[in-house]
C-alpha cells in the first residue's frame, strides 16, 4: 500500500509538526488558568450585555488590570482574574454593575496557587499514568505476537503515537494562545483514549493477517491490513469530527476550545494511528533483518 511505500514523507510531515510544536512551547509558553495556576472566576448576566472595551476600561480604572473577558452565550460574560479576597470581590462586583443596566451574578469560584500547582502535578501524574497503561495493555495483548516484531515493540510504537498525538495538539493550542485547564487534559486523555483504538484496530488487523500468513513480506502484510481498515478508521474519525465541529460553532462558548482541541487531536490521532504507527513497525522489522 501507498502508506507503507511512502512511509518517510508521512515521517517527515510528522517531525517538521512535532518540531514546530516543540517551538511554539519553548517560544510561547503554555497559557495556564486558573485551574493550574490559581485565580478568580467570576460569570455575570446582563440584560443588555457591554461590549469588551467598555469593560475593559472599567476593569482597568478600578485596578483589575490582568482581568480577562470572555463572552458567552447572548448575555453572559466570563471575568478572569488573579484570586480575589472577599473585598476585592465585591469591589469587582462593584465595577463591572455600569449603570444603567441590570446585571445577575449567575457563578463565582476562586482556586488559590497551591491548589493550582497540585492540580497541575496530577495531571501530568494523569496522562503518565494512562501511557503506562495503555502500553502494558497492549504489550498483554499481543504477547503471543512474537515474529516478526516482537509484542514490545508494537507497545513502544503505540507509545510513540500517543506522545505525538498529544505534542502536536498542545502545540496547536499554545500557538493560536488558548488557555490551558482541566478541560484541556480531559481533552488530551481522551485523545489518546480514541488514538489508541484505532491504533489497536489496525495492529489486530496486523496480527490476524500474520496468523493467516497473507504473504511472507512484513511489509505486504502491514500494506495489506492498513487497506482492510483505512476506510473504517476514516470514517469513524470523519463522523466524531463533524459531531465536534457542530458543538464548536453551535455550542455554548465554554465548550469551544473544548471541541476545538478534541477536533484537532482526533484528526492527528487518526493520521498517527494509519500513517505513522503501522509503519513505524516496518521500519523495526527492517532494522531487525538488518541487525541479524
Amino acid at each position: 500500500m501507498f502508506i507503507v511505500k511512502y512511509r518517510k514523507i508521512f515521517f517527515t510531515i510528522s517531525i517538521i509538526t512535532i518540531v514546530l510544536s516543540f517551538y511554539a512551547m519553548a517560544t510561547k509558553g503554555f497559557n495556564a488558568g486558573i485551574d493550574f495556576k490559581g485565580g478568580s472566576i467570576i460569570e455575570v448576566s446582563y440584560d443588555k450585555r457591554p461590549d469588551v472595551e467598555t469593560l475593559t476600561k472599567v476593569l482597568h480604572e478600578a485596578g483589575f488590570e490582568g482581568a480577562r473577558i470572555q463572552m458567552a452565550g447572548e448575555s453572559d460574560v466570563i471575568i478572569k482574574t488573579q484570586a480575589l479576597s472577599e473585598t476585592d470581590r465585591q469591589k469587582l462586583t462593584s465595577t463591572i454593575s455600569l449603570s444603567g443596566l441590570k446585571m445577575e451574578e449567575k457563578k463565582f469560584s476562586s482556586i488559590g496557587p497551591t491548589i493550582g500547582a497540585e492540580l497541575r502535578t496530577k495531571a501530568w501524574y494523569a496522562i503518565i499514568l494512562v501511557i503506562l497503561g495503555i502500553v502494558l495493555f497492549i504489550a498483554y495483548v499481543f504477547r503471543k505476537v512474537s515474529e516478526p516484531v516482537s509484542s514490545w515493540k508494537y507497545g513502544m510504537v503505540t507509545t510513540l503515537t500517543l506522545l505525538h498525538d498529544i505534542i502536536v495538539p498542545a502545540g496547536v493550542f499554545v500557538w493560536l494562545g488558548k488557555e490551558v485547564d482541566t478541560l484541556f487534559i480531559v481533552a488530551l486523555l481522551s485523545i489518546m483514549g480514541v488514538s489508541v483504538h484505532d491504533t489497536i484496530v489496525v495492529f489486530d488487523r496486523i496480527r490476524e493477517n500474520l496468523k493467516l500468513r497473507v504473504s511472507n513480506d512484513f511489509a505486504t502484510t502491514v500494506g495489506t491490513s492498513l487497506r482492510q481498515t483505512f476506510t473504517r478508521s476514516i470514517n469513524t474519525s470523519l463522523t466524531v469530527m463533524i459531531v465536534l465541529a457542530t458543538l464548536f460553532f453551535f455550542g455554548p462558548a465554554s465548550t469551544k476550545d473544548f471541541s476545538l482541541i478534541l477536533w484537532i487531536g482526533i484528526g492527528i490521532g487518526t493520521y498517527s494511528s494509519v500513517f505513522i504507527a503501522s509503519p513505524l513497525l516496518v521500519v523495526l522489522e527492517k532494522w531487525q533483518n538488518r541487525g541479524q
